[in-house]
């Protein structure tokens, strides 16, 4: 948008603006070669980025979250950073850059490899209940370190999200409590059974992928306990 604005339009903004967005579209045209795409244009208009062992750090993951309200056509965002140079807040400065509405046609958000962690997951469910990624219907967090308590952050944002159908989780130290958590709670002892319907949550999910995980039987039915 800077790069084709007509004189009159940029006489009326400070150069001190003019030069911030010098600098933006400076560093979103470096993140797209980084990615491997021609220009600005060409993400603009991808449907599925697979950004896969690229040497991620949290500065380009800042950026790709300023792009979320411009990439209309994206529906499939990979990220996966297997050579483990990724940051360690990276996940988090991407979810805090995410507004409401940003990244609305990701159906699909797939993160591998790359350290999400505590601070990452309460980020993510920050980004999700303001309205970011609002058509998501497929989870991968895999082998990015989410634990009981992170899983605890985001439990609550996920079960307010009716459209998902698939989560994995595979490959993190979590255990019965954070999936105790993830599921709908029981209902009190005593409870009359024709109140016994849980009143919303992951009620379109078909796949939940809990491989490689920490969770015990005791887990499994608490699982067992929701589903009934």
């Amino acid at each position: 948008y800077f790069s084709s604005a007509n004189k009159e339009l940029r006489a009326l903004l400070p150069p001190a603006v003019q030069q911030q967005l010098r600098t933006d579209y400076e560093a979103a045209t470096a993140l797209c070669v980084k990615m491997g795409m021609r220009s600005c244009k060409k993400l603009s208009k991808a449907k599925k980025v697979e950004w896969i062992g690229k040497g991620l750090i949290a500065a380009d993951l800042a950026t790709l979250a300023t792009l979320g309200s411009v990439l209309p056509a994206l529906e499939e965002l990979y990220l996966n950073e297997h050579s483990g140079s990724a940051d360690p807040d990276g996940v988090s400065r991407l979810a805090e850059g995410l507004v409401a509405g940003a990244l609305p046609a990701v159906v699909l958000l797939d993160i591998y490899r790359t350290h999400v962690g505590d601070a990452g997951a309460s980020a993510l469910a920050a980004a999700l209940d303001r309205g970011a990624l609002p058509r998501l219907e497929d989870l991968g967090l895999v082998n990015v370190a989410i634990g009981d308590a992170a899983l605890a952050a985001l439990a609550p944002a996920l079960r307010r999200r009716p459209a998902l159908v698939k989560v994995f989780l595979c490959g993190n130290p979590l255990s019965d409590e954070g999936l105790a958590a993830l599921v709908a709670p029981p209902p009190p002892a005593g409870t009359p059974r024709r109140r016994r319907l849980p009143t919303g949550g992951l009620k379109k999910l078909e796949h939940l992928d809990l491989t490689g995980t920490r969770v015990t039987n005791a887990g499994c039915a608490t699982l067992v306990a929701a589903l009934d």
